[in-house]
């Protein structure tokens, strides 16, 4: 029987309790995107990288310098097991498993509740991809290829959208007009012409 397919989402996870075993190279990178997210993020390891030391030191997220406790996850959002421990790993999961907390196991498909994505960031635009964990490399080629698609200043554009999106639902006009001037206001042709003038107002700043 084939895994059912995966339900995609973004989450807010800003404030969120959110746990984190092992701060070494596999866990850094795992810490800092919770971070950004603005979860509340406590770390649990007996050693941790340079980055992880020095957010703990500046109060960015908590760092508990110690083996892991399944106490550790009384009131946890979400945990993400990456120790350099296969066995230490899968207790964590099934701890979590016990407690209906979603698990993250590092480079373990079979015991993750969710997937880490290949995510092309620009601002609040943001495009997730996912394989489901069976070919990690296919989602970063394609990242690769969105990148090049969708360049930096897409996420100045959409800041420009949501503006005018706004001004029109203030405007108060007729809501088949809107839709047809908010989608006219998302062609390539109306990026193209956004990226001119940014462009002059550049080339003006420069002078």
């Amino acid at each position: 029987m084939s895994a059912a397919p995966l339900f995609p989402m973004f989450l807010k996870l800003d404030g969120r309790p959110c746990l984190v075993v092992g701060a070494g190279s596999i866990g850094e990178p795992k810490i800092r995107s919770l971070v950004d997210c603005g979860a509340r993020v406590h770390v649990v390891a007996l050693s941790a990288s340079a980055a992880v030391t020095d957010a703990a030191s500046r109060g960015t997220l908590a760092w508990s310098q110690r083996t892991f406790e399944p106490s550790d996850l009384d009131g946890v959002f979400l945990v993400v097991a990456a120790t350099s421990s296969v066995a230490v790993n899968h207790g964590i999961y099934r701890a979590a498993q016990e407690r209906g907390i979603l698990c993250n196991v590092v480079d373990d498909p079979p015991h993750c509740d969710f997937f880490y994505p290949a995510v092309v960031r620009r601002g609040h635009f943001q495009i997730a991809i996912s394989t489901g964990g069976l070919s990690p490399a296919l989602a970063q080629r394609v990242r690769k290829q969105f990148e090049e698609e969708f360049p930096p200043v897409y996420g100045v554009w959409l800041e420009e959208l949501g503006k005018k999106r706004a001004a029109l639902f203030q405007s108060g006009c007729e809501p088949q007009l809107r839709r047809s001037l908010l989608h006219q206001s998302v062609t390539p042709e109306a990026f193209a012409e956004f990226e001119h003038d940014r462009l002059l107002e550049t080339g003006k700043d420069l002078l």
